[in-house]
């Protein structure tokens, strides 16, 4: 039951029934629907703010995820990255210097300033970028990884190949030299018998009788056997692979045929003194990779120390060769 409310009117001095105007009420209605409107935007755009919605909840999760798992593999990589450096120097310093093999190039590998310009790129980058990038990047490292996984099979066939690389390696002196006298002229320049100037001379000189032995000093295939009119006389060249040749000159008489498979140990010729050469000698040369070497430091199979010392400093004397 609505309840009625009175007020005293002081004009005719008695209590009368109180009325409100319909303007009045549409205003107080107005009024009050205005404010909760207000109110009600007020709350929500705070709770929008605040408070998120459970899709919103939801995204938030995901998206704080893969941020961690991002960060972590953003980590993984620059790990990988370092580790597949170490590996390749490695592989280049160590793994193949020990079998004295050419170490894989730059090329084949992605370049280091690439390599540190993609380091620096991901560590740049926030995580929206990131994620557009990993693939690219492990891709990279995808590539780098098979070409060690090549190098490291080659490796592996070096080793099984090892006495075979110990084989075709010049270890032993071209004649019979047990008394260490027939060291003539060593690696180095030295005085030019004909011409008498100082000239390179790219080996070693053996002085011994016409005649005397010649020996392969390393397992390999004869490349050339005779005279090419090249100075040096009745002369063998011999190549051993992994890089090595060794070339014996001045022989009085060729032994070997070219193409013939040669043992270390075997007779190739005999000393001479054909070509550009003043007396009976066998000149020896050693080439390792196109480029002649002192053939002085390939003698340790057939030598103690102390008279590997002695050799050294036989062929190290200043004088003139023979040829």
């Amino acid at each position: 039951m609505k309840k009625i409310k009175y007020y005293y009117n002081t004009n005719t001095l008695r209590y009368e029934k109180l009325e409100t105007p319909l303007r009045i009420v549409l205003l107080r209605v107005l009024g009050f629907l205005a404010g909760s409107i207000v109110t009600a935007i007020i709350i929500v755009s705070v709770a929008f703010r605040l408070l998120d919605s459970p899709k919103e909840k939801i995204l938030r999760q995901q998206y704080e995820t893969a941020s961690q798992n991002f960060e972590m593999l953003n980590g993984t990589v620059k790990q990988l990255q370092q580790q597949m450096a170490e590996l390749e120097k490695r592989d280049n310093d160590i793994y193949r210097a020990i079998f004295e093999a050419n170490p894989i190039p730059d090329s084949a590998r992605a370049k280091a300033i690439e390599q540190q310009k993609e380091i620096q790129l991901v560590s740049s980058m926030d995580q929206h970028d990131l994620s557009g990038s990993v693939a690219s990047t492990l891709n990279n490292l995808i590539r780098r990884t098979a070409y060690q996984e090549k190098s490291y099979g080659e490796i592996a066939g070096f080793i099984k190949n090892k006495e075979v690389l110990l084989a075709c390696t010049p270890a032993i002196q071209p004649v019979s030299n047990k008394d260490l006298n027939r060291i003539a002229s060593g690696y180095g320049y030295r005085i030019d018998p004909v011409y008498k100037t100082v000239k390179m001379h790219a080996g070693l000189d053996f002085a011994a009788p016409q005649g005397t032995p010649i020996y392969a000093t390393a397992n390999g295939t004869v490349r050339t056997a005779g005279n090419l009119g090249n100075g040096y006389g009745n002369h063998v060249v011999i190549h051993h692979g992994y890089g090595y040749e060794t070339l014996y000159g001045h022989m009085y008489k060729v032994k070997a045929r070219s193409g013939q498979r040669i043992r270390r140990g075997e007779i190739i010729g005999y000393v001479g003194s054909t070509g550009k050469s003043t007396g009976p000698h066998c000149h020896y040369e050693v080439h390792k990779n196109d480029r002649a070497v002192d053939p002085v430091y390939f003698f340790y199979n057939d030598l103690s120390p102390e008279q590997f010392d002695r050799l050294l400093k036989m062929a190290a004397a200043s004088n003139q060769s023979f040829d």
